[in-house]
């Protein structure tokens, strides 16, 4: 996430007209989905990355975490982050998740919302949440689904009537830099395969609990205008949530029909 889009003023203004800007977690798709499988953060010690606002903070804090410590790149969105922290357990720092220094066992929780498709280095990344999580710690994500990321347009093919045709999936085994538009400006993605992505946390020591690929509520399609269009036909909000455990003995693994078909 080294390029910082989010800090330029055009950019930042109409991130903040975004329906997950202004109502926090509830106007975000993904969230009825993740909140279900959210870990207990009573006496947790959390860590976000790429927190953004820090509505996943707040939450963790509302909850009991203990102490939760948010990091983003760019100094806007932890400003807005700051201005809305009610709670003194909560601390945010300016830095990127690639240059962070994961102190060893030092929390029992971490989680990502929509961060880690700027980070080209996934398995790294992986490595050093797994070391800086305690015995039976928990990592839960979202991130951009790699059929969203996979042509890099993030857009439909449509024909010459301007009629979305089908959703290409070009270069999909052909990882890592793509230019994609969002919100006007060009923004840097990195694609990475499902495998690339589940073997990268496998390989790291992860025990994986949940694969979930979410869909939005029809309340949350009647509210966002232009959300079918970031669907599939049959309806699949193109992101994915995962959770894992950090050497957990009992495994338990769901995935969603039709997930690798």
């Amino acid at each position: 996430m080294k390029e910082n889009v989010y800090d330029k003023e055009s950019f930042f203004e109409k991130y903040g007209e975004m329906l997950r800007s202004k109502e926090g977690l509830k106007g975000a798709g993904e969230w009825p989905t993740l909140e279900k499988i959210l870990p207990d953060f009573e006496g947790k010690r959390t860590l976000d990355l790429g927190c953004g606002y820090g509505w996943h903070c707040m939450y963790a804090a509302s909850k009991g975490a203990s102490h939760v410590v948010g990091i983003d790149l760019s100094e806007k969105m932890l400003q807005e982050a700051e201005k809305k922290k009610e709670s003194d357990k909560i601390e945010y720092h300016r830095i990127g998740i690639e240059d962070y220094d994961y102190p060893s066992n030092r929390f029992d929780v971490v989680v990502s919302s929509l961060a880690l498709h700027y980070i080209e280095n996934l398995e790294e990344i992986f490595r050093k949440v797994y070391r800086t999580l305690a015995q039976g710690g928990t990592f839960v994500f979202t991130m951009e689904h790699p059929i969203f990321t996979a042509h890099g347009t993030e857009d439909w093919f449509y024909n010459t009537a301007g009629t979305a045709q089908h959703w290409p999936v070009d270069h999909y085994f052909t990882e890592g830099y793509r230019e994609t538009s969002f919100l006007g400006e060009t923004v840097v993605k990195f694609h990475h395969t499902l495998t690339s992505i589940l073997q990268g946390l496998l390989q790291a020591g992860f025990t994986i609990t949940n694969v979930i690929e979410p869909q939005p509520t029809k309340e949350m399609l009647q509210k966002i205008k232009d959300m079918e269009d970031k669907t599939n036909k049959k309806g699949d909000k193109m992101e994915f949530v995962v959770a894992l455990d950090k050497e957990e003995l009992k495994l338990f693994k769901e995935l969603i029909p039709d997930f690798f078909e």
